[in-house]
């Protein structure tokens, strides 16, 4: 059986099911899919850019927590309540990210979805390759 290492931190919004914000598992961290909920208040950001902020910002947050940074991230899966809004959301992430002479940008997939856990508009969930030592 695997070593799975949970990976948990105050900084972003507390796991609120039979789950955890992320695990590492030799050297790959699998981080939660996250949505624009402030970790102090347990609420959603108002709007679209703010909630794909916020999205971000979490998963940074875990991501430090687990000794990663957005340039580790391999894959993320991005789902949003509306495909529309994909061109307002890529325009923020490609922004957060480091830029593509830096680092190979990650693979993604995109879909619109149902719906999303209380109303969310946007969720992205990721794979980070843990740095070498």
């Amino acid at each position: 059986m695997p070593n799975k290492i949970r990976i948990a931190t105050n900084a972003g919004p507390p796991a609120q099911g039979t789950y955890s914000q992320a695990i590492r598992t030799g050297d790959l961290v699998f981080v939660t899919a996250q949505t624009g909920r402030d970790p102090e208040s347990g609420k959603l950001e108002e709007g679209l850019e703010a909630q794909t902020r916020r999205m971000l910002s979490n998963v940074e947050a875990i991501l430090n927590a687990a000794g990663c940074k957005p340039a580790d991230i391999v894959k993320v899966t991005l789902l949003l309540a509306d495909i529309k809004d994909f061109k307002a959301v890529d325009a923020i992430y490609s922004g957060w990210l480091p830029g593509q002479g830096v680092t190979a940008w990650p693979a993604r997939t995109a879909f619109a979805a149902l719906s999303l856990p209380a109303g969310a508009l946007v969720m992205l969930e990721a794979v980070a390759a843990y740095p070498a030592d």
